[in-house]
């Protein structure tokens, strides 16, 4: 059987005003990086139904992905910013969700991640460990 059993994850919280989430990461590097980074303070900037902020990581540029899932965690390599996606964006073609640039996809929200519709314009927002 060796190691090919369950992965161990990694979990984080990310708060705002009104709004919690939990956010299960993989066991990519841009994880590692970020749950060494944690506690963060960020500013919440919105781009449709995306909330990104600067988190100045390492990102590993595997997974990369042009179209998200609702849901999804992913890290915008130009402007060193971690994204989370429940919606569509002004990019969206569709119901597709669509970053303005491709992403690392390394983690996803747990629950319904549409509650960050709450979140406002340069909201503050802490990240800590879950």
């Amino acid at each position: 059987m060796g190691r090919t059993g369950a992965i161990e994850s990694k979990r984080i919280k990310i708060r705002a005003k009104k709004v919690e989430v939990i956010a299960e990461l993989d066991n990519s590097d841009t994880s590692q990086s970020v749950m060494e980074s944690l506690p963060a303070q960020a500013t919440a900037n919105l781009w449709g139904d995306e909330i990104y902020f600067t988190l100045p990581v390492e990102c590993c540029q595997t997974n990369m992905q042009e179209v998200v899932e609702m849901g999804d965690i992913g890290y915008w390599v130009p402007g060193q910013a971690m994204c989370l996606f429940f919606g569509p964006t002004p990019a969206s073609r569709g119901d597709e969700i669509r970053p303005a640039s491709k992403v690392h996809v390394f983690g996803k929200i747990v629950g319904d991640p549409t509650v960050l519709r709450a979140v406002g314009e340069g909201e503050q927002l802490t990240l800590e460990r879950a």
